[in-house]
């Protein structure tokens, strides 16, 4: 039998997974109504707001595809460090599609209450993402 660990694991892994499939509402099974995610380019909260957030990211990286790097729990915490890989497709963060293809880190804790996820702390690689489709440059070596 699964530990309750174990089950907050599989469940943070559909997130990511129901992004890259455009198959938002699997948040209606692994998310609590009132959903906070602190993201870097808002807050959504409750699980609309959420697939609205998240929405426009698969638009922007339709092939987006995520490797599990780590994914670590512990009481009803659950820490997950991602790779995620995509073609430029759509408009990304005020950035016209590029066709580039590009590789990004992405790290995200959860809170979760009743196994499902309460609360996102979501800490992509924007400055790198956004490097790789020229959207800006920074100096140096």
């Amino acid at each position: 039998m699964a530990t309750r660990q174990e089950r907050h694991k599989e469940t943070v892994r559909k997130y990511p997974l129901a992004v890259s499939s455009g198959e938002f509402d699997v948040f209606d099974e692994i998310c609590t109504g009132d959903v906070v995610s602190h993201a870097p380019l808002g807050q959504p909260v409750g699980r609309a707001a959420l697939k609205s957030y998240e929405r426009p990211i698969h638009e922007a990286l339709p092939d987006f595809d995520v490797t599990f790097e780590d994914l670590v729990a512990e009481d009803d915490r659950v820490a997950m460090r991602l790779t995620i890989r995509g073609t430029h497709e759509g408009e990304l963060m005020g950035v016209e599609p590029t066709g580039i293809d590009v590789e990004f880190g992405n790290t995200v804790f959860h809170r979760m209450e009743d196994g499902k996820i309460a609360e996102r702390w979501v800490q992509p690689d924007v400055l790198g993402l956004l490097r790789q489709v020229g959207a800006v440059d920074v100096p140096g070596p």
